[in-house]
């Protein structure tokens, strides 16, 4: 089966796509192939629409019904892009699986755990003709779980190592981990968010640069800069980061109102923008060791990182110094693209969605128990992928204990030389 995973993350910087192929090998097994991916990029006006609904507390109902379907045609648009691009038609895929744009994550203490991502997916079943998942974070909170990470399906179904513990860190807007053990497969894996990843330092640099660039290229700026170590450490006093895992937190608590208060305290104590910035790449820094030395294992082996933090040197050269006898290199070393990663792990998640599988671990998001994160809107090839998914589960011998679902335990990655593309304007 084709499925095209599309996401937008906390940066809201671009739609990640990214079509797989997905065969079963044996029963709770599947095999995955990166076919092509690339990155679209929002139309200037709708991003600034969903920032401006971001930074502030409340929003017009008028401007959020609106929103929700500009989203679903702006995916849409980038999947007819994709298709154009990657001289693929429309026929050959038979999903898409839409992570949609998080405009709330509500997890704080006293309140309704709850998470809204929106990007109608009707809009976008419509306007393709293809059947959609949508809306995975949501079956996953309502298990009891935060809905994130949910990158830890993908990272322990395909990394877990018999002999070696490791780490997969994404530094996005928001920065996540997943702990694998050492022998202990995805049963053992356990995920949480480090804090913020990217979202200060791209908010301080779209504040120097009155909004010309959106983040540090190359951690230039950073590089420059000289770090205010007492600032760093009233950040890190956070009760934030003395919270047990499982946690998530997002812009809601990390977002540019956050950003902006550590700007003015900076800029009191006569910091330049570079030592600003500085500053704020510390911060990620630091929270992610301290997750580490905190709540990891005793003993790590490696670290991938993925995400546009991966591509900082001063946030790899920060981390590589802070663990000294870890091993911390690039997401993509492993063959896979790190560009490519969030689109392959929702195209996973809404295929495990259409096969009736548990896609979610309890362990890294605290759910209650195994869950079902997904929403199908029917296309008009849904009855064509019903008879496919009916004749794929008749040749697999799956059993469940009473109550609970099937579930995915290992992935194969069927390597392909796919090439880097560049961003879409």
């Amino acid at each position: 089966m084709r499925v095209l995973g599309l996401n937008s993350g906390t940066s809201v910087d671009g739609i990640d796509l990214a079509l797989c192929e997905f065969l079963p090998v044996a029963p709770g097994e599947l095999s995955l192939r990166l076919l092509a991916y690339e990155e679209a990029s929002f139309p200037a006006s709708l991003r600034q629409q969903v920032f401006n609904i971001l930074r502030t507390p409340q929003a017009h109902l008028a401007d959020l019904t609106e929103l929700n379907f500009l989203l679903g045609a702006a995916f849409a648009e980038a999947v007819e892009t994709f298709c154009l691009h990657q001289q693929v038609s429309r026929a050959e895929i038979d999903l898409v699986a839409s992570h949609g744009q998080t405009l709330y994550h509500l997890v704080e203490p006293g309140r309704v755990r709850s998470t809204w991502q929106t990007g109608e997916a009707a809009v976008i079943a419509q306007r393709l003709g293809i059947s959609v998942v949508a809306d995975m974070r949501v079956a996953d909170v309502a298990a009891g779980g935060q809905g994130a990470p949910l990158a830890s399906f993908f990272d322990a179904l395909l990394f877990s190592d018999p002999q070696q513990t490791l780490a997969l860190q994404n530094i996005g807007g928001i920065g996540n981990v997943t702990f694998l053990p050492a022998g202990q497969g995805p049963s053992g894996a356990y995920a949480f968010d480090t804090g913020p990843g990217n979202v200060l330092i791209d908010a301080a640099v779209r504040h120097y640069t009155q909004g010309a660039l959106h983040f540090d290229r190359d951690g230039a700026l950073a590089h420059q800069g000289t770090v205010d170590e007492g600032l760093v450490s009233q950040v890190l006093a956070h009760p934030y980061f003395h919270q047990l895992p499982p946690k998530t937190t997002g812009r809601e608590l990390f977002g540019d109102a956050f950003a902006a208060q550590l700007i003015a305290q900076a800029t009191d104590a006569g910091l330049s923008p570079e030592d600003t910035i500085a500053t704020l790449t510390a911060i990620t820094i630091k929270s992610i060791i301290h997750a580490y030395r905190t709540y990891g294992p005793a003993h790590l082996g490696e670290v991938l990182v993925g995400g546009g933090g991966g591509y900082n040197p001063v946030l790899m050269q920060g981390l590589q110094a802070g663990l000294p006898t870890t091993r911390v290199r690039l997401f993509e070393e492993t063959g896979l693209p790190a560009g490519a990663k969030e689109g392959i792990l929702f195209a996973l998640l809404g295929h495990e969605c259409l096969y009736g599988r548990a896609n979610n671990l309890p362990g890294s998001t605290g759910a209650s128990a195994p869950a079902i994160l997904g929403k199908i809107v029917p296309g008009r090839n849904y009855r064509q992928l019903l008879r496919q998914v009916h004749t794929d589960l008749e040749h697999q011998e799956e059993t469940s204990t009473a109550g609970t679902y099937p579930m995915l335990h290992r992935l194969h990655l069927i390597q392909n030389n796919v090439p880097a593309p560049g961003t879409q304007q």
